[in-house]
């Protein structure tokens, strides 16, 4: 039966793909890869010969109604990004939402994703938790930064390397300099680490020592 399977890919180790992803990746019609050539060393390390096309943020509104007819025409096709799963700050929301739509059966399968060890790993509380992905950079920045500061819940986000001392001076900012923090870079891959302290502590840190990779930020929420 034609289906759209979402199939998360390692976030640095190999070994963390899973038996089914490797499966499904050999067993289906076409491969639908954020960036063909990070998902192509991926596929040729497991030897999987599987078609792959292109299928990113500045194409899905064009290409997913097609992808959609192809599904319901008989095909089954997978939907990978460069790393961990699929829709988390990654394409993958709008051809789940139109397969969905259309009455296509979506499997997403388990596997990596950067947030869950980096907050795991932080200490902080993770019964209840907030992912927020990337702040905005500029437009609504200032007026998410007030309302997660009276968040409750441990809050979770995504940063680029080169960005992150100025959302950190944010957080001292708008949360204050003695929110706990804890910072995962490139995790599970040769040099990760986590930093964990206050905002302030972190902060300084990482102006003494500035960060490479991907990274993963865990703040603590407010105390009432």
């Amino acid at each position: 039966m034609s289906k759209l399977y979402i199939v998360p890919t390692p976030i640095g180790n190999l070994e963390d793909i899973t038996l089914r992803a490797l499966r499904v990746l050999k067993e289906v019609d076409c491969i639908l890869a954020e960036d063909t050539r990070t998902s192509g060393k991926l596929l040729k390390h497991f030897e999987i010969s599987t078609h792959m096309q292109s299928h990113h943020m500045h194409n899905e509104h064009k290409t997913t109604e097609r992808i959609v007819e192809r599904i319901k025409g008989g095909e089954t096709i997978a939907l990978i990004s460069d790393a961990g799963t699929p829709a988390i700050s990654d394409p993958g929301f709008l051809l789940t939402r139109a397969c969905v739509e259309n009455g296509i059966e979506v499997d997403c399968l388990p596997g990596a994703t950067a947030f869950v060890p980096a907050l795991v790993n932080s200490g902080l509380p993770n019964d209840k938790f907030v992912f927020e992905g990337f702040l905005p950079v500029k437009k609504g920045r200032q007026t998410r930064l007030l309302l997660l500061a009276e968040e409750t819940r441990t809050i979770i986000f995504y940063e680029s390397p080169h960005k992150l001392i100025k959302t950190l001076g944010h957080f001292c900012e708008y949360f204050g300099e003695d929110r706990p923090v804890s910072v995962s870079r490139e995790l599970t891959k040769m040099f990760e680490e986590t930093i964990r302290g206050t905002a302030k502590d972190v902060l300084d840190h990482y102006t003494n020592k500035p960060p490479k990779g991907e990274i993963v930020i865990v703040v603590g929420g407010k105390i009432k």
